[in-house]
């Protein structure tokens, strides 16, 4: 367990907006070991926002994401998505606004192929098959995997299955994304690729990432979640070049800067 500390920062308030895209208020979550992971969560993120989730390892993020589309139900608190309550009834109108992409590529991929997968959430709508195959074309080419249409994900690098798995998300046109560790085992070009199509996507994005520069890249605000409670929540810019929050977030990643002036020396 980590000591308590306090790492709240002095931050300018983000500008807010009448409509939330998420809201998470008051949100507390253990899991059945009786583990306590979420405090009390509260997080509110306007509509077209691109938020970076950052935490240490164990820190909730993964857990955080899994109650925007109902895989976790709140303990106590609320979640709502564009004002719907993230509840059992409304489970299915959540997630065709929510895309979740799951940290581990396997736990999203279960069909042979990769076109099959990622025609299966359109496919699932209702969709025409016409719909359908553009919409695998469109989510293959942003994800730089043309012509992996019959490929058998089995045999796929994880790099290809985790960009496979961004994919089957991409397919369903979701206007909120959450994405958990979306650059893990991505080379730089694919990396680079991501960061541009999540700059360039008019929804919502919350993205939970190890990769602190990468998600830097394409979000213009942070959230930082420490001890079960979101601990900051700022402009990207402001909350990075905060190194003392940083530190005691256990998220200082400022070595990097060294790093590559050895580098260029």
């Amino acid at each position: 367990m980590r000591p308590e500390s306090s790492i709240a920062a002095d931050l300018s308030p983000l500008p807010q907006t009448p409509s939330a895209a998420i809201d998470v208020q008051g949100l507390r979550f253990a899991y059945s070991d009786g583990e306590d992971v979420l405090t009390g969560v509260d997080l509110r993120i306007p509509r077209g926002r691109k938020v970076a989730l950052l935490g240490a390892s164990g820190a909730g993020k993964s857990t955080l994401l899994l109650h925007l589309n109902g895989i976790h139900l709140a303990q106590s608190g609320q979640v709502r998505i564009e004002e719907q309550p993230v509840q059992k009834e409304n489970l299915r109108r959540v997630r065709e606004r929510v895309g979740l992409v799951f940290q581990d590529p396997d736990d999203q991929l279960f069909h042979l192929t990769v076109e099959e997968d990622v025609a299966f959430g359109p496919r699932n709508f209702g969709l025409s098959e016409a719909e359908v195959r553009h919409r695998v074309h469109e989510a293959l080419e942003r994800t730089h995997l043309n012509g992996f249409e019959k490929r058998v994900n089995q045999h796929l690098s994880y790099g290809e299955r985790r960009r496979v798995s961004i994919a089957t998300v991409l397919s369903m046109r979701p206007g909120i994304l959450a994405l958990d560790e979306p650059f893990a085992n991505l080379d730089p070009l694919m990396v680079k690729a991501l960061i541009e199509y999540l700059r360039r996507f008019e929804g919502t994005v919350l993205l939970a990432s190890q990769d602190i520069l990468p998600a830097l890249g394409c979000c213009d605000s942070v959230a930082i979640l420490h001890q079960g409670k979101v601990a900051a929540y700022g402009d990207a810019r402001q909350i990075a070049a905060d190194r003392e929050l940083l530190r005691r977030a256990e998220l200082d990643f400022w070595y990097l800067r060294d790093i590559l002036a050895s580098l260029e020396s």
